[in-house]
């Protein structure tokens, strides 16, 4: 397959590519927007040159960048489906650009992606579908109007087809806002795939509530 070998060269480029601890919930089991405040978040050097570690939550051996990316692609097997991306604002260059790759090879395979509009995983999500140039993959739920994000989110939303606004959650804070925007974006899917940290508690909360939802939940701990 092409994209794998995509994925495979793009990831040899760095042997000192990191590894992710993760945990997939296989059960009939989905995901939002950003978390309340990861501590001590591994600087873009460290993320570079030590990583973090990757394994799967039922397994001793953590498998590989590559291993993982495959695998979500597989399960694309059984056809598109609606696709939730979540996760923290802050990571390192390396964890983002894996996130765009990972977001092209979904769009290609023509599966719909929902995020949302933060710095971070959203930002890389939404630059991996815009690549993919098919804009009807891609849609974006912000938890307050346009104007209310920050000027670099804006000028990259500017360049997404579907965005969808909730001026009406203007008066909310921002935390409560996110809450329910990702409760939107997970009623909207039938997958979720999560970037963060143990201590992102809106993103567990949120995890967890795609648990009971019975949506397929693939969760990425960056610590």
């Amino acid at each position: 397959m092409v994209l794998l070998q995509w994925v495979c060269e793009f990831s040899k480029r760095d042997e000192n590519s990191e590894n992710w601890k993760e945990e997939e919930v296989t059960e009939n089991s989905l995901f939002g927007t950003e978390d309340d405040r990861p501590t001590q978040i591994p600087t873009q050097a460290q993320s570079l040159v030590e990583g973090s570690r990757l394994m799967m939550a039922s397994e001793f051996k953590p498998p590989t960048d590559v291993d993982y990316l495959q695998e979500l692609l597989a399960i694309q097997q059984q056809g598109p489906r609606n696709i939730g991306f979540f996760g923290t604002r802050n990571m390192g260059f390396m964890h983002q650009e894996l996130i765009e790759i990972l977001s092209y090879a979904m769009v290609i395979t023509k599966n719909h992606i929902f995020t949302s509009g933060a710095s971070g995983t959203n930002a890389a999500v939404i630059r991996g579908a815009l690549r993919a140039e098919k804009p009807e993959f891609l849609t974006v739920i912000l938890p307050q109007s346009l104007k209310k994000q920050p000027p670099e989110s804006q000028e990259l939303l500017s360049k997404v087809k579907n965005v969808v606004e909730k001026p009406y959650n203007d008066h909310l804070p921002l935390i409560e806002a996110s809450r329910l925007c990702n409760m939107d974006i997970i009623s909207q899917v039938q997958q979720v795939i999560c970037f963060a940290f143990h201590d992102s508690r809106l993103l567990m909360e949120t995890c967890q509530e795609a648990k009971e939802m019975r949506k397929i939940v693939t969760l990425f701990y960056l610590d």
